[in-house]
């Protein structure tokens, strides 16, 4: 898929329209003038999500009601559209071709992966952080899943308010078991699904880092259910209501949910080591990059094309030896968007780049020799 252009109005300080290269894009200007803005615009408009905030009326700009981001896209097939999302206070719309569509429908037209800082939170950081991944992983591929992601955490939501009620009532536990049954059964029966999910996707994934995509570097992944050693994982949905009847008084005293999928592990090994307790931070890098690139294949075998890919800052988080891997390898593959303040990055890697110079929000092309 290639994301011929894009227009942003009233979106944080964007100005204007870009007409995209077909292969590696850099954005390049001092910090603060918009750069990152741009890739999170590009992030909505493939995602309906940005990666930088869970607010989106903090995207809006000062003054303005609504933004708006609009692109054409267009698929392996040689089809375009035209997509919008609308951000008005907190509520998002979307559109293709001019004809409001539901979030279920617009999902399915592009997608992309972001490469930054924060996704080094995968390989070093909480273990929240890598059930996302993995999640997120899994509605790249299959978008109508997030549904089932919503409804477990509306429930454990509801599951933890009754705990709550339940703890400051001082209800029997006869009475706690009874109230909890109809909560527990809805967790058991998203629970399963998640759980199946996520099992799959890894497998998946460690199908492509047998690969050895990129270097030598050998990859891992091991997903570790909370259930594992309490019985028999292949009938998780059974397992699972059983802990959680043995569990009620445990879960009444704690006053939350201490059971199911949101507590499970994804372990991430690099070269039979786990990388969060021994990775040096160049092997923590490489290990995401490496799962990043799992996940273009993983993309490509599933849906037929590849999907784009944003690199934010990435020469502060890589050096330049280990670009020139990366950008090698995704040569020919993605539409790339990468980021950068320095000029010795387009001198190095701009020979084939469409290049653009961020200013106040705003875009120009320039010539490699400009900048």
């Amino acid at each position: 898929m290639l994301l011929e252009n894009l227009e942003a109005r009233a979106f944080r300080n964007l100005a204007g329209k870009i007409d995209w290269g077909n292969g590696l894009n850099v954005l390049i200007g001092d910090n603060g003038q918009g750069k990152t803005n741009w890739l999170e615009a590009i992030n909505l408009l493939s995602t309906t999500r940005s990666f930088r905030t869970a607010k989106l009326q903090e995207t809006i700009r000062f003054g303005e009601e609504l933004a708006i981001i609009r692109g054409r896209v267009r698929q392996s097939e040689g089809i375009a559209r035209d997509l919008q999302v609308t951000i008005e206070k907190n509520i998002k719309s979307f559109s293709i071709n001019g004809k409001r569509e539901t979030h279920a429908r617009y999902s399915e037209e592009m997608h992309s992966f972001v490469f930054n800082a924060d996704s080094l939170e995968v390989v070093r950081g909480q273990p929240e952080a890598r059930r996302r991944f993995l999640d997120e992983s899994i509605i790249a591929v299959h978008p109508p899943f997030v549904q089932a992601f919503r409804d477990l955490a509306r429930t454990l939501k509801q599951k933890n308010a009754l705990l709550q009620s339940i703890a400051e009532r001082g209800d029997p536990l006869e009475k706690a078991a009874e109230l909890l049954e109809p909560w527990n059964e809805q967790l058991v029966s998203l629970a399963g699904r998640v759980y199946r999910g996520r099992v799959r996707i890894v497998e998946r994934l460690n199908s492509e880092l047998e690969n050895r995509l990129f270097g030598n570097e050998d990859v891992e992944l091991r997903y570790v259910s909370s259930l594992e050693g309490k019985g028999d994982l292949s009938d998780y949905e059974a397992l699972l209501a059983e802990r959680l009847r043995m569990r009620v008084q445990a879960e009444v005293v704690a006053g939350r949910a201490l059971i199911g999928p949101h507590r499970d592990e994804l372990e991430i090994t690099f070269d039979g080591h786990d990388i969060r307790k021994f990775g040096s931070s160049g092997q923590q890098r490489s290990a995401m990059l490496v799962l990043l690139l799992a996940n273009l294949e993983v993309f490509r075998a599933t849906r037929g094309e590849y999907p784009l890919l944003l690199l934010d800052d990435l020469d502060a988080e890589l050096d330049f030896k280990r670009i020139g891997s990366l950008l090698e390898f995704l040569k020919g593959r993605t539409q790339t968007f990468v980021t950068t303040s320095k000029a010795a990055f387009v001198n190095e890697f701009g020979a084939s780049a469409a290049i653009f110079r961020i200013a106040a929000g705003g875009a120009e092309s320039a010539a490699r020799s400009a900048v």
